[in-house]
C-alpha cells in the first residue's frame, strides 16, 4: 500500500479503506495509524470519508473556495514525516518552538501551508527552492 503515487484514485482509496478498517476495528497496518490519527484530527473529512462513491472522482478547485481533503490530510502526513526524520533538517526544532505558543494541530498546519506555498511556488515558478522557500516560511512564522 503506498499513501504516494501519481494515481489520484488510487491515493484516495487508501484513505478510504484505512478507514473503514479503523471503523471495524481491525488491525492496522503500516502508514495506517499514522493516517488514522490524521483523520481523526480532521472529523470535517469523517462524511466524506464515509461516502468513497460520491468522492473518489470528485474534483475540489481552490477558485470555488474549496479545499481537497485528500490534499490537506496527504500534506499532513508529509509533514509527520518531514518531523519523524527532522528533514529539512531543523524542521523539528522549529516545531517544537511553534509548540510552545500554539496547539500541535495549530502548530501542525503552519507547517502545512508553508509547505502547500513552497510546493506552489515551487510549481509556478519552475523553481528548485522548494526546500529554502519553504524553511524560509517556517522560520518566518516561529519569529512571529
Amino acid at each position: 500500500m503506498s499513501l504516494y503515487g501519481k494515481d489520484r484514485g488510487s491515493m484516495r482509496q487508501v484513505f478510504f479503506n484505512t478507514w473503514q478498517k479503523y471503523k471495524r476495528s481491525q488491525a492496522l497496518q503500516g502508514v495506517e495509524p499514522l493516517l488514522i490519527d490524521t483523520i481523526l484530527l480532521h472529523p470535517e473529512y469523517h462524511a466524506i470519508l464515509d461516502d468513497p462513491e460520491s468522492h473518489m472522482d470528485r474534483d475540489y478547485p481552490p477558485e470555488q473556495g474549496m479545499e481537497n481533503p485528500f490534499l490537506h490530510m496527504s500534506l499532513h502526513m508529509t509533514i509527520e514525516e518531514q518531523l519523524s526524520m527532522d528533514n529539512p533538517a531543523g524542521t523539528r526544532q522549529h516545531f517544537d518552538t511553534l509548540q510552545q505558543s500554539r496547539e500541535h494541530h495549530d502548530a501542525l498546519h503552519i507547517l502545512l501551508e508553508c509547505l502547500a506555498e513552497a510546493v506552489w511556488k515551487a510549481q509556478r515558478h519552475e523553481s528548485s527552492d522548494l526546500e529554502k522557500d519553504y524553511l524560509a516560511c517556517v522560520i518566518e512564522q516561529v519569529r512571529k
